[in-house]
């Protein structure tokens, strides 16, 4: 007997992945429901080989189903996700609404999968910021090899983190600048995005970071280990798909840099391409549509007694996504459910 599973924001860009996903990992389901607003009602969106039309999320009875994966947004998500886990569907939310209540589990399942025990807390398990996620996934068995102390990071966000508006403008602005007349003035982005980069993702907060740095802080911390001291930069550049990140780390001891790309090697979730020649590295366009946290150009640096730099690139739509609420879908139901 497999799960029944419904998807929530099943017709944007990562509840599409979502249902893609679920197909491709055979998760098992037994009943798959993709729900959208009723602006959106009985559109008709891919699972696998089959095709679902939408429901409406207002007034869905969750009762009997296992697992909802909500890509909603967080007002939307503040609405519905008491009622599903209140009929006793345990909610994984791509928002930002509940990553930092602590009663509530923020998982990236190959760095704290223990933690998915405590979804009893309220039903709810957070999915992290796409940015944060695969960061993690590279810091973690660097951590527990030589403990890290502090990391600067600097990322190069790619517009589908900003939904397909963001998508649809990068699209339109590079057309417009080579046609006449159909020039595009920046909406979604603060600037003009294409042939740019925007250093603002998010709103400013009053100490001068962006609420998209601050989330990285915060959720590394909570992920990974609350001791790291973590400063983020985050860019948005003229990208689809993929987001980058230069990563400058400190350790508490000594790591070498042959013995961290070994470790990266038979990390899960990682795949190290890093060749010191021109072209060895991986770039956003090669991890569009990939599983794996890619990481390239390990380094030692120069400058500190015990630091590393490192370039980390991930589908964001997929790891910093549907790719992680699937996985933390499986680790829930191995785990816990037990269904299937």
């Amino acid at each position: 007997m497999g799960y029944k599973v419904v998807v929530a924001g099943a017709t944007g860009n990562v509840g599409r992945e979502m249902l893609s996903i679920l197909a491709e990992r055979q998760f098992p389901a037994d009943e798959v429901v993709a729900l959208a607003s009723r602006r959106s009602l009985g559109t008709e969106v891919s699972y696998g080989d089959k095709t679902l039309k939408t429901r409406d999320i207002e007034g869905f009875d969750f009762t009997g189903y296992d697992i909802a994966l909500f890509a909603i947004g967080s007002d939307a998500t503040k609405k519905y996700a008491p009622i599903a886990a209140s009929q006793g569907c345990v909610v994984i939310d791509n928002s930002s609404l509940y990553r930092y209540d602590p009663a509530i589990p923020l998982i990236v399942p190959e760095v704290n999968p223990d933690a998915v025990e405590d979804y009893r807390n309220k039903m709810i398990i957070a999915n992290p910021n796409c940015s944060t996620a695969q960061m993690v996934v590279a810091l973690k068995p660097l951590h527990d090899r030589a403990r890290i102390r502090r990391v600067v990071v600097s990322t190069y966000q790619s517009v589908s983190g900003a939904g397909k508006e963001g998508m649809d403008e990068l699209w339109s602005q590079t057309k417009g600048m080579y046609v006449p007349g159909q020039e595009v003035e920046p909406k979604k982005f603060q600037r003009q995005i294409a042939f740019n980069v925007i250093p603002q993702i998010d709103v400013f907060m009053e100490d001068g970071q962006t609420k998209e740095e601050w989330k990285m802080v915060a959720e590394t911390k909570k992920i990974l280990d609350p001791s790291i001291k973590v400063t983020a930069t985050c860019v948005r550049v003229p990208v689809f798909v993929g987001h980058s990140e230069s990563i400058n780390i400190e350790f508490e001891d000594f790591l070498d840099e042959d013995e961290a790309r070994d470790i990266l090697r038979e990390a899960p979730g990682v795949l190290v391409i890093d060749k010191r020649e021109p072209g060895g590295y991986v770039t956003p366009i090669e991890s569009a549509g990939e599983d794996a946290t890619y990481v390239s150009r390990i380094r030692q640096d120069q400058t500190l007694e015990n630091g590393l730099n490192l370039w980390c690139v991930s589908d964001n739509l997929r790891k910093g996504a549907a790719l992680n609420a699937v996985q933390i879908a499986e680790l829930l139901g191995n785990r816990c459910l037990k269904k299937g």
